[in-house]
C-alpha cells in the first residue's frame, strides 16, 4: 500500500515506499541516508519495511535502524525474519 500506485513491483517502487514509511516511522533522513550508505540502498529500504512490520515492538525506530546500521559496519548484521 506504500509503493506507487499501491503496488510494490520493483525495488526501484520498494526504495520509493521506504522514503514514505520511513518519515511515518519518524526515521530521521540522515539516519537512512546512513543506512543506505553502509548497507546499500536495497538493504536499507528492506530494513525498514522490517521495522514497519515490528512497529508495535520497536519503541525507537530510528535508534533500531542506527544500531543496525552499526551493525553492519561492524560485519555483524545478519538478515533474519522480519515477523
Amino acid at each position: 500500500m506504500y509503493g506507487p500506485g499501491g503496488v510494490i513491483g520493483t525495488w526501484r517502487d520498494m526504495m520509493a515506499a521506504a522514503i514514505v514509511v520511513r518519515s511515518m516511522l519518524g526515521v530521521s533522513p540522515s539516519a537512512y541516508q546512513e543506512a543506505c550508505e553502509v548497507m546499500g540502498p536495497e538493504n536499507a529500504a528492506t530494513a525498514i519495511a522490517c521495522i514497519l512490520e515490528r512497529t508495535g515492538h520497536i519503541k525507537s525506530p530510528g535508534g533500531y535502524l542506527r544500531d543496525l546500521t552499526r551493525k553492519a559496519e561492524r560485519g555483524n548484521f545478519r538478515w533474519g525474519r522480519c515477523s
